[in-house]
């Protein structure tokens, strides 16, 4: 089915592509019995769930963040056969993100370039698109992660501000938070991931999360979504303050700005470059992440997985998990099956 789609979604706009998308997914996950017809069709031959930071995963294929970033198709995706959907990225108040056009498909590289700059309604609508869990079977089914961030205008030094709003108002919804200090597209974002910055705002929202976690009997983990565009020095500083901090994992990686060995037409497009001229470089930040982190941190590895060898490469240096999202793009829908039946 998705071979027939395909050629008629490539000749959209990428963007209005994809918000049709997300619409159809949104209206089956309203409609009990299309639900339950396209979970049926999707289902894996096998499962293996997997533990990582407290949770238990119904297999290690997960959805990146940015594919629902308003969390209005969750129950839709997640009939896809998906353990994992990573909501958002959400920012407190509702931004229009970079103007258009802002997304770039290159199909004969199977890469996209992007420059979104976290475009949403906010929080408060995010929040009342997800029930809490134990409210349905639907959301009980699932690991719903939320990727948070900050407005574009705010600065820095009050970012921590921003993150600490995402953490309260999703407390109640999330299984686990990813902490975006990585995107290219927010003007100074990667700054955040310098240790001066990294571990205060680390230790202020673990510090909030155990406050929290009193209250309400669960401590939803903490991860960190780090960038492939880190030198050594750089990476060695991120670390040390994620582990200092007892944040609870790592997601490697976002998207790059390297635009090495391309043959795009427009190589010197701004954004975050995603698919497959990303996979090796993502992979090997994984393997360093697990070589100097010594096996501390859990990581799940997302970067240009378009095959069950890209994922097993991924998982081989040292991912528990992985994530998809420009591979659901090009290979359509049956990649979530195949990966979760061969890994």
């Amino acid at each position: 089915m998705y071979r027939v789609l395909r050629p008629i979604l490539f000749k959209m706009d990428p963007e209005r592509a994809h918000g049709l998308i997300l619409s159809l997914m949104g209206l089956v996950g309203r409609i009990t019995p299309l639900r339950e017809l396209l979970r049926r069709s999707f289902l894996p031959d096998r499962s293996r769930p997997v533990e990582i930071a407290g949770l238990t995963f119904p297999n290690p294929v997960g959805l990146a963040a940015g594919y629902d970033k308003d969390c209005t198709a969750w129950q839709g995706l997640s009939c896809l056969g998906f353990g994992h959907i990573e909501l958002g990225t959400v920012t407190p108040r509702p931004q229009a993100g970079n103007p258009r056009p802002r997304i770039f498909r290159y199909p004969s590289q199977e890469a996209v370039i992007n420059r979104m700059g976290f475009p949403g309604k906010g929080t408060e609508y995010a929040r009342s698109r997800v029930p809490p869990r134990g409210t349905s079977p639907v959301r009980d089914r699932i690991i719903l992660g939320v990727n948070i961030g900050k407005n574009k205008d705010t600065p820095n030094e009050n970012a921590a501000e921003d993150y600490l709003a995402c953490l309260r108002v999703f407390f109640s919804r999330a299984d686990y938070f990813t902490i975006n200090v990585s995107s290219p597209n927010t003007l100074g974002l990667r700054q955040l991931q310098g240790e001066a910055y990294l571990s205060d705002l680390l230790a202020t929202l673990r510090d909030e999360r155990n406050r929290l976690g009193e209250n309400q009997g669960r401590y939803p983990p903490l991860f960190v979504k780090l960038s492939p565009d880190l030198s050594d020095d750089e990476l060695d500083q991120a670390l040390d303050a994620i582990i200092s901090t007892s944040a609870d994992g790592v997601i490697a990686t976002n998207t790059t700005v390297q635009r090495e060995d391309l043959l795009f037409p427009d190589p010197n497009q701004e954004g975050g470059l995603s698919g497959k001229p990303l996979r090796d470089l993502s992979t090997s930040l994984i393997r360093k992440i697990q070589h100097r982190a010594a096996g501390k941190l859990p990581i799940i590895g997302v970067g240009g997985i378009s095959s069950v060898e890209d994922a097993r490469k991924k998982m081989e240096a040292g991912a528990s998990l992985v994530q998809i999202y420009s591979g659901l793009i090009f290979e359509g829908p049956g990649l979530v099956r195949k990966l979760i039946n061969h890994l």
